[in-house]
Parts: structure tokens; C-alpha cells; sequence
């Protein structure tokens, strides 16, 4: 793919991941979340030129360092995310204003990352955001996916004869 098809591939995947976190979303079984991820990480890596041939060593280091962040902000994302489970057991998630400033925090680091690359004169293409990006995503379901399994049922009591917590079970 070209640089801009994988510019507008990027900008596209952050704008319904954006749009999708602004608003309550049902999760799935876990399976599905996984989709979005495996895809971006398919396509960067088919990418040529993830590493810098006139600077492979360096290029490596920047290379390791964005999934790195990218892990980061996927797991603080997760953790700062609302999650609810209704009475018929199906399980909601909702950004909060934490998860807004995580996501800034995000994108600040990148942009130092890229820039500190860019002053070692280090090519970095869009395939190492796009690497990124499919870490975030991953990170993000592997906490929702933990939280979830954490939360008790929001119905009746719980099998030790004691009352459950509220639906509500996390506020950040």
C-alpha cells in the first residue's frame, strides 16, 4: 500500500475507535475484538521499509519503543474505561474523561517519538504507527476482557448467599 492509502487507513481505524469509545458499546464475547488488531498488525508488518537500512540499529530501538507506548496507553485506556454489567448479563464499556487523557498522553509520546527519530534522521514509515495502533487495540481488549471477568453477575445474589455489588462496578 502506498503512504497516504495508509495514512487514511490509520485515520479512518482512530476515528471509529474514537467514536466508538464516546459512547456505550456492548462487548462482545472476545472474540471479535481481537479482528481489528490482527488486521493492522497483518498489514504494517507486510510493509516494506519497517526498518531504516541506513540506520538498522536505531531503527529497531524506535521500532520497539512504539509498541512499547503503544501497550501503555492500551492498558491505561482499559483500566479507565467504565464498565456495567446489566441485569441480563451482557457486559458495557464507556471512555470516561481519565480515558480522554490517555489517549492525549498517547499521542504526545508518539509525537516525541517521532520527532526524536526525525532528528537522528531515522525513516520511520506508517507502518510502525500501524503496529502501534493493532498493540493498543490489543492491550485495551486484554484488560476489558480481565475487568470483565473480575465483575459478578448484576442479578440476585451470589453464590455464597451474599449480595452482589451494584451494576456499577468500577468508577474512575
Amino acid at each position: 500500500m502506498s503512504g497516504l492509502v495508509n495514512v487514511l487507513v490509520i485515520v479512518a481505524v482512530i476515528a471509529v475507535v474514537v467514536v466508538r469509545q464516546c459512547s456505550a458499546r456492548r462487548i462482545s464475547d472476545g472474540k471479535r475484538c481481537w479482528i481489528l488488531p490482527g488486521i493492522l498488525l497483518v498489514v504494517s508488518l507486510r510493509e516494506h521499509g519497517l526498518v531504516d537500512p541506513r540506520h538498522e540499529a536505531l531503527s529497531v530501538a524506535v521500532l520497539g519503543a512504539e509498541p512499547a507506548v503503544g501497550l501503555v496507553t492500551g492498558a491505561g485506556w482499559g483500566w479507565t474505561s467504565r464498565l456495567c454489567r446489566e441485569a441480563d448479563g451482557s457486559l458495557w464499556t464507556k471512555g470516561t474523561k481519565a480515558t480522554v487523557f490517555v489517549w492525549a498522553e498517547g499521542l504526545v509520546l508518539r509525537a516525541a517519538l517521532f520527532g526524536a527519530a526525525a532528528l537522528v534522521v531515522i525513516h520511520q514509515g506508517s507502518a510502525a504507527l500501524m503496529s502501534a495502533l493493532a498493540v493498543t487495540l490489543a492491550a485495551r481488549s486484554r484488560v476489558l476482557m480481565w475487568r470483565a471477568g473480575q465483575m459478578r453477575p448484576a442479578y440476585g445474589g451470589s453464590a455464597d448467599g451474599m449480595s452482589t455489588r451494584p451494576a456499577w462496578k468500577d468508577r474512575v
